[in-house]
């Protein structure tokens, strides 16, 4: 099988540098990408946080591809609910006008941030929670692909002077709840194995597909598989440096919300921890993608086989820039 390898990034605080620094190093990232050969590069949608550093990703797809020259540049994803479907497919199709056959447009269901910032987002609005998502999409793929329905109000609404540029149309989903909409609609479908890979089976996409086939879509959709994947010279050293991201998810089920830990205090609070902690965090790494190079593409391979895809998706989070941009130079020696 000839696999595609893209990129999601979420924009980490690295410790490494100042925090100020982290958009700059997503850019510096995916001029890396392009020059490796990587298919994609998105880029993900967070409010709040401590952790990540995008909470635009329409400005950084335009900054990204204004500086690169292969690589598709897309968002992994808007996160529809806070945003105006016509607002959206008005800043995708502007930038597809700027970089024709590059730009991307992934959406999700998920807020990207707590209660607090849901309702600060929807000011003075109250946040409709996802509730009104299906619609959301149905009117975003209608303003995209200039297919709204003639008894609609919309219908008449020029997106762009000349709106005949099309960004490519994706949904997000981590568990199945959007497959049978992203097929229904005909959107694109990337399954975010990263976010929850307990409950992300090959299933969804067969779904997807069913769904996709019934409403008469024409041609073959894409999917992409996205996973957590840190890589390294050698397997010890990958799990190293795999324990910033680890250590984070895990701290996120205890409710704990701090910086970034360098992988020795990572090393250290888990051997301080007790049986059934250390088990949860175990746990959490045995679902990411960590090893020597031939070790992550052997992983690659089986998943892709697994979820009958072409195309895998990697998320790398470290505390150390270098280690990150590290990943990606190995993993792109096997492209």
């Amino acid at each position: 099988m000839s696999i595609k390898l893209s990129v999601v990034d979420q924009s980490p605080v690295h410790g490494s540098h100042a925090k100020i620094e982290a958009p700059r190093l997503t850019v510096e990232l995916a001029q890396l990408c392009d020059e490796l050969g990587y298919h994609r590069f998105w880029v993900a949608e967070h409010h709040d946080s401590v952790h990540f550093a995008n909470p635009c990703p329409e400005i950084m797809v335009a900054s990204i591809a204004s500086v690169t020259q292969r690589i598709r540049v897309g968002s992994g994803g808007v996160m529809l609910s806070h945003y105006s479907p016509l607002k959206v497919a008005e800043c995708f199709k502007m930038m597809e006008t700027l970089h024709p056959g590059r730009i991307d447009l992934g959406v999700g269901r998920a807020p990207g941030g707590s209660g607090l910032t849901s309702h600060a987002l929807a000011f003075p609005h109250e946040p409709h929670h996802g509730d009104l998502y299906a619609h959301q999409a149905q009117m975003l793929e209608g303003f995209v692909n200039g297919t709204l329905p003639t008894d609609t109000p919309y219908h008449n609404i020029k997106v762009l002077p000349d709106s005949s540029p099309k960004p490519q149309l994706w949904m997000l989903g981590s568990s199945g709840g959007s497959a049978g909409l992203a097929g229904h609609l005909g959107y694109n479908l990337a399954l975010a194995r990263f976010i929850d890979p307990d409950n992300c089976s090959p299933s969804i996409f067969h779904t997807y597909s069913e769904e996709w086939k019934k409403a008469g879509h024409e041609g073959t959709p894409n999917t992409m598989l996205a996973i957590a994947c840190i890589c390294a010279e050698t397997e010890a050293e990958a799990k190293l440096r795999a324990g910033t991201a680890v250590y984070r998810k895990f701290a996120a089920q205890m409710g704990q919300r701090e910086d970034f830990l360098t992988p020795s205090e990572v090393r250290d609070r888990y051997n301080a921890m007790s049986a059934s902690h250390q088990a949860a965090y175990d746990h959490i790494l045995n679902g990411y993608t960590v090893g020597t190079p031939e070790q992550c593409w052997q992983e690659i391979e089986q998943l892709a086989k697994a979820f009958d895809c072409d195309e895998v998706s990697t998320v790398t989070v470290t505390h150390s820039h270098y280690d990150r941009m590290d990943s990606y130079r190995l993993l792109a020696k096997h492209l």
